[in-house]
């Protein structure tokens, strides 16, 4: 970028560190992380700039350097043609900007489609630099930022240079200056009217000028004589003495200008860079956006429009099953995790027809690293052995290889298996077959008393003798924690490795409570794939009873309103302030007991006002969120500011048996105790709620 190097090199000339980076004509998004100087090696990642304006499309507004609008199109159209992504209809609306309208079926998210499309399409691409230039005859590998210093040097030499030239030009024209106010003011042409030859006519203007030039910076020459003799006699008569002196001043002064540029070379270049910047760079701006990139796993983000199939008495899985049981969508670079009623696992790759083995009880799409996913089993353990119970997670095993479920190598049979996407404990009943003396025959186990452990382990005994079977009496709820999610406010986008600021714990039903600087509000589900508008002012977990307050700017009525209310709608976007060309969001809040600090514009001819406080959860009730709100104040405001909010104290709800039944108790403890009435008054905390002791 044009500013940028003008920048860099001004640092580089002052002393400073700097970096360049790169900027593409296209625009577009571009990931630095490791673009090392521009040194083999290195990788700039570029992206797409899009957005989606509506549920069911997305607009691309930047394409990515080394791409063009239809070859983009092309790498869209052909990952839907493969399933890698699914799309409606695509259109070019290309003019003077880029617009790429892509249409999506209805039901598809558009964040996970915009994910894809980085996976999938050249709204990815990595660019791969190679800084070399040509010195002696040879390639030299240098990073820009090395070729910048030399560029900037080299130019300093320039100006150097250049500055030498242009001080000797000009101290040329001071001596001829002199030696024609010389001539002419001491009549000295008068000296060679009796001359007859050019020799004597040299020598006479010789000696008229030596009395006189003892001030001269160089001594006379002979062409300098010969340019005296070729002024015009008409030159000589209108000849003013002050208007020569003034010329041969400003001279001077352009000297000492000139000698001071070369003595503090470096403040010569600096600004030399200040004024081309100033010149030309504007319309020079930056145009690709700087950004750290979250790293997209492909099966995460990939449309799975394959079917996959499964023939359980055989053992087959595949795509090519049509005849046999439909299991679900995958792509063609998904896992498949299936257990057998030998009590066997396997992960394997989806293909047309992949044979597991017989009896096959579940198959689905393996995630690597699943830790939510847990299975609950039942097992026999060889032909002869004992039951055992057991709970576990698959996080990552050899593709293609057989597990066993207990330790014997063969004969051991399922029982019962579940597979739990969130943790769910169900209670199940076992049923012994009837022999010998055994008593108890049926009794049930509830799989939130069996700790989750590994793959391998054998679990815990359930019984030594033969099960007739398992019924499912119960079913189960989560026994996992709720699962922690974070916000990495680098990559804008959410993550449970711990990066960036924690939200909280989160269970299945809970969700994200979202605020822009556009007045604009909405809850979603946390996903890793969501995106994030640039404007975005609030990000929490979201608690439905919880007020929220916001102060903006009334444009129709030109004053401050504030309002308190609480999100309705949890699956629609809505709008908290006036949709008025001139308001606009000045504060928000998500305290219970929010502050504001009124800061007044000073009238003219008077003093300052003295700053208000509020306490907005007195000031206004909750209403509505497309109400209008009360009037903050009619005085001019400079400023909002957020104080610390009032300590929320929880009120604890008592349910009313409990209330009937305390108040039975006072009543008699009264009829038996009389009260004093010179008794002391309950203590008040600091928050104004009444300690009981």
């Amino acid at each position: 970028n044009f500013n940028e190097l003008i920048d860099a090199s001004i640092k580089h000339l002052q002393g400073k560190r700097f970096k360049i980076y790169p900027d593409f004509p296209t625009g577009g998004e571009a990931d630095i992380s490791n673009y090392n100087d521009g040194l083999r090696g290195g990788k700039v990642r570029v992206r797409a700039k899009m957005h989606s304006p509506e549920k069911n499309s997305i607009v691309i507004t930047e394409i990515p350097f080394s791409t063009t609008t239809s070859s983009l199109i092309d790498s869209i159209l052909k990952a839907n043609e493969k399933g890698k992504i699914k799309i409606k209809k695509i259109e070019d609306n290309t003019a003077a900007n880029v617009e790429i309208m892509i249409h999506l079926p209805a039901g598809l998210s558009p964040d996970k489609t915009m994910d894809a499309l980085f996976a999938f399409t050249n709204c990815e691409v990595s660019i791969s630099p190679l800084s070399c230039v040509i010195e002696d005859n040879k390639p030299l590998f240098v990073g820009v930022s090395e070729m910048l210093r030399r560029s900037a040097d080299h130019t300093v030499e320039l100006l150097k240079a250049e500055l030498e030239i242009l001080l000797h030009e000009v101290e040329e024209q001071w001596h001829f200056a002199s030696l024609e106010r010389i001539f002419i003011e001491n009549r000295i042409y008068r000296d060679i009217e009796e001359e007859e030859t050019w020799e004597g006519v040299l020598s006479a203007i010789d000696r008229g000028l030596k009395p006189h030039i003892g001030h001269l910076k160089r001594e006379i020459t002979e062409e300098d004589i010969a340019r005296l003799t070729e002024i015009r006699i008409k030159r000589i008569s209108k000849f003013d003495i002050d208007k020569a002196q003034q010329k041969i001043d400003a001279l001077e002064d352009r000297i000492a200008e000139l000698r001071h540029h070369l003595e503090h070379l470096i403040d010569f270049a600096i600004d030399y860079f200040a004024k081309l910047k100033k010149d030309y760079g504007e319309g020079r701006e930056r145009k690709t956006e700087l950004k750290t990139f979250d790293d997209i796993v492909a099966s995460k983000v990939i449309i799975r429009s394959t079917k996959l199939y499964v023939n359980r008495e055989e053992g087959f899985v595949g795509t090519a099953l049509k005849k046999d049981e439909y299991v679900g969508d995958v792509s063609d670079i998904d896992d498949i995790i299936c257990f057998t009623k030998e009590g066997t696992m396997m992960v394997t790759k989806v293909d047309a027809k992949t044979f597991i083995g017989k009896n096959i009880v579940h198959v689905a799409v393996f995630k690597k690293k699943d830790k939510r996913t847990i299975y609950n089993v039942i097992y026999r353990d060889g032909k002869t052995g004992p039951s055992y119970i057991k709970r576990f997670a698959v996080t990552s095993v050899t593709r293609d290889r057989e597990y066993p479920m207990g330790k014997a190598d063969k004969g051991s049979l399922m029982h019962y298996f579940s597979a739990n996407p969130n943790g769910e404990a169900e209670v199940i009943t076992v049923n012994l077959r009837q022999q010998g003396s055994i008593k108890k025959i049926k009794w049930d186990i509830d799989f939130t008393d069996i700790l989750i452990k590994g793959r391998s382990s054998k679990g815990n005994l359930v019984t030594k003798y033969n099960i007739k079977k398992v019924d499912l009496k119960e079913e189960g709820v989560s026994t996992l924690k709720p699962r922690k999610i974070w916000f990495d406010d680098t990559v804008q986008r959410l993550n449970v490795d711990g990066r960036g600021e924690l939200l909280g714990e989160f269970k299945g039903e809970d969700r994200l409570l979202i605020m822009t600087q556009k007045g604009i509000i909405k809850t979603i589900v946390p996903e890793v794939t969501a995106r994030f508008d640039d404007d975005m002012i609030v990000l929490e977990k979201w608690i439905p009873n919880k007020p929220l307050t916001a102060i903006y700017f009334n444009g129709e009525r030109d004053l401050y309103y504030v309002k308190r209310f609480l999100m309705e709608n949890e699956e629609r976007e809505e709008s908290f302030i006036p949709d008025h060309e001139g308001s606009y969001l000045e504060v928000v809040s998500t305290d219970y007991k929010p502050m504001a600090e009124l800061v007044f514009n000073k009238p003219r001819g008077k003093e300052q006002p003295d700053n208000e406080e509020v306490n907005l959860e007195e000031f206004i009730a909750i209403k509505g969120i497309t109400a209008q709100g009360n009037m903050l104040t009619k005085a001019k405001v400079k400023q909002v500011n957020l104080l610390d909010p009032i300590p929320y104290v929880p009120v604890e709800v008592i349910p009313e048996e409990v209330v009937k039944e305390e108040t039975t108790l006072k009543s008699d403890s009264e009829s038996k105790t009389p009260v004093d009435p010179n008794a002391p008054d309950p203590e008040i905390d600091d928050t104004g709620q009444s300690i009981l002791f």
